[in-house]
C-alpha cells in the first residue's frame, strides 16, 4: 500500500529520501528515522528487498530441504538403510510462511513505527535534489529532501542476448521460489552461485537439471579448484553440467524449451532458469540527472558512500547547496550481497549524520555459495593476487583428510586454500570448500580484514577434531 494519505501538500519537503527499501535501504531509512530525521522510504516492490522474499532466505530453505534428502541418501553403508521420497509441498508451504506469502505489511509497519513514512512506487530522480514517485495508481508524489538522497535501488537478473530468449517464458530465481510445483526438468543458464544452489536443490527434490555455463568453469570468479569440486559433486547428484558451452538460440513450443549450443548439442527441458548474474539499470531511476553515465554498470561512490558525480553537491570539495546523494548496495558495484548493503548502510548513515568513523573498505569481502559442498571465500583469489603483482605464497589442505573428515564420512570432500602476501606477511585471501564452509569462513574473514600477521595465525590453537583445523594445516604449508 502507498502511504500517500499521510503526505501533505506537494512537493513535500523532508530531511531524507531513501529510494529502494531492500536490506541496505531499510537499514539507512530506519536508522535515520531513529535519529529523529523526517525520512521517506520509497520502493515499488516489497520492503526488505530481494533477500527475504526471493533470494537469500527462501533459497536457503530450499537448500536445507535438499540437504536433508542428500543426508538421508548417505545413510546406506554408514548407519543402516533409508527410503527417501522428496515432496515439494512442505517446502512450498514453508516458503509461503517465511515470506508471509510475499506480503511486506510487517516490514512496512516495522519502518513506520520507527517514525518513517513509506511510499509505494518507482522513485525517479527528476533533479539532484528531487525524487518523483510514480505510484501504482498513476499518481505522482514529489519529494524534496533537505539533507540526503540515498539510492539503494538494488539490481535485477541479467538476461543474456541469446537469440529467441525474448520469446521464451523463462524463469528467474523469483519464479523458482514462488512455484507451486517443481518442473520435471530444468535447464539452468549460468553456472554462478544462484543457478548452482537452485539447480542442485531442485535436482535433489526430484527435477532433472542441466546446467549450461558459457565460461570454461563453474564459479568463474572463485578459485578453479572450487569449480572442479562442484562439477564432481553436482554430477554425482545426477545433474548434467556443460561448461565452455555458449547457446546459439533457444525456442519454446508450448511444452518444452530447446536450447542449441555452439558445439551442436541440443538440450531440452520443461523450464528454463536464467541465472546469468545481476545488473543495475541506472537510467530507470534517473541517475543521468546527477551527471553520470546512466549506461554504466554502477554508480561511482567514495569511501563515505557519497556519489561521485558533477550534479551532486559536495561530491568533491566543500559541500555545496542542496542535499547530498549517497548510494549503498548493488548499485555501487561492490558485490550483490545483503551483508555488503548493510555494511555500506552503516557507513552512509554515519556520514549523513556527521558521525565520522571508519570508511568503507573492500579488501575482505566474504562471499558464500550454499551448494553441497559449500564454497566460501574472502579477499583475493590466487589469480587476482598475482594479477596485482603480489608476492604470492599458497597453502592448501584437504578437509576429507582431516580427522573430522574421517569421522564425518560421506560428504566430507573439500579443501582450504590460503593466499598469502609474502612481503606483507598477511593473508590476501582464502577459500574454504566443504561441509560448514560458510561458518569456517569467519576465521579467515577476521584474519584478512584485520591483516593478522601469519606468525600470529600459526600460533592459533585449533580445536580437535574439527574441519577448521584444516586452516592450521594450510598455514603450516605457507611456512
Amino acid at each position: 500500500m502507498a502511504v500517500t494519505d499521510r503526505l501533505p501538500q506537494q512537493p513535500l519537503q523532508v530531511d531524507a529520501v531513501v529510494v529502494g527499501m531492500g536490506p541496505g535501504g531499510e537499514e539507512v531509512a530506519g536508522r535515520l528515522a531513529d535519529a529523529g530525521l523526517d525520512v521517506v522510504g520509497v520502493d515499488e516492490r516489497l520492503v526488505g528487498g530481494e533477500c527475504p522474499y526471493w533470494g537469500c532466505i527462501p533459497s536457503k530453505i530450499m537448500v536445507r530441504a535438499a540437504g536433508l534428502v542428500a543426508e538421508a541418501h548417505r545413510i546406506p553403508g554408514t548407519v543402516g538403510t533409508a527410503m527417501v521420497h522428496p515432496d515439494w509441498r512442505p517446502v512450498a508451504r514453508r516458503l509461503r510462511a517465511v515470506t508471509d506469502e510475499w506480503d511486506d505489511k510487517a516490514a512496512v509497519d516495522r519502518f513506520t513505527t520507527r517514525g518513517g513514512r513509506f511510499v509505494r512506487g518507482r522513485g525517479v530522480l527528476t533533479a539532484p535534489g528531487e525524487v518523483t514517485v510514480e505510484t501504482p495508481d498513476g499518481a505522482e508524489v514529489v519529494l524534496r529532501p533537505r539533507r540526503a538522497v540515498v539510492l539503494a535501488v538494488g539490481s535485477e537478473p541479467a538476461v543474456p542476448p541469446v537469440p529467441g530468449l525474448s520469446a521464451v517464458p523463462y524463469w528467474t530465481n523469483r519464479d523458482v521460489v514462488e512455484a507451486d510445483r517443481p518442473p520435471a526438468s530444468l535447464l539452468v543458464l549460468g553456472g554462478g552461485a544462484v543457478g548452482l544452489e537452485l539447480g542442485q536443490a531442485l535436482q535433489r527434490l526430484g527435477t532433472a537439471v542441466t546446467v549450461v555455463e558459457a565460461a570454461p568453469r563453474l564459479l568463474g570468479r572463485e578459485e578453479p579448484e572450487a569449480g572442479e569440486l562442484l562439477v564432481r559433486a553436482l554430477t554425482g547428484d545426477g545433474l548434467e553440467v556443460h561448461t565452455g558451452t555458449a547457446l546459439t538460440s533457444v525456442a519454446y513450443d508450448g511444452d518444452r524449451v530447446t536450447a542449441c549450443c555452439v558445439r551442436g548439442e541440443r538440450l531440452a527441458a520443461e523450464r528454463l532458469l536464467v541465472s546469468a548474474g545481476r545488473r543495475v539499470d541506472l537510467a530507470r531511476f534517473g541517475a543521468g540527472v546527477l551527471g553520470v553515465d546512466d549506461t554504466a554498470p554502477a554508480l561511482p561512490v567514495d569511501a563515505r558512500m557519497r556519489v561521485l558525480a558533477p550534479g551532486v553537491p559536495g561530491a568533491s570539495g566543500p559541500r555545496g547547496p542542496g542535499p547530498g546523494v549517497w548510494a549503498v548496495g548493488d548499485v555501487t558495484g561492490h558485490g550483490a550481497f545483503t551483508h555488503m548493503a548493510v555494511y555500506q548502510a552503516d557507513v552512509a548513515v554515519r556520514a549523513i549524520l556527521g558521525r565520522g568513523g571508519p570508511r568503507a573498505e573492500y579488501h575482505a569481502v566474504p562471499r558464500v555459495t550454499f551448494t553441497d559442498p559449500e564454497v566460501g571465500a574472502v579477499g583475493l583469489t590466487e589469480a587476482q593476487a598475482r594479477e596485482r603483482g603480489t608476492a604470492v605464497r599458497v597453502g592448501r589442505a584437504d578437509t576429507a583428510a582431516t580427522d573430522r573428515g574421517l569421522t564425518h564420512g560421506p560428504g566430507a570432500d573439500g579443501f582450504v586454500k590460503l593466499v598469502a602476501d609474502a612481503d606483507a606477511g598477511t593473508l590476501a585471501g582464502g577459500t574454504v570448500a566443504g561441509p560448514y564452509a560458510s561458518e569456517m569462513l569467519g576465521a579467515l574473514s577476521v584474519a584478512v580484514a584485520a591483516r593478522v600477521p601469519l606468525a600470529e595465525l600459526r600460533q592459533t590453537v585449533w580445536a580437535f577434531p574439527t574441519f577448521h583445523r584444516a586452516i592450521g594445516d594450510a598455514l603450516r604449508q605457507l611456512a
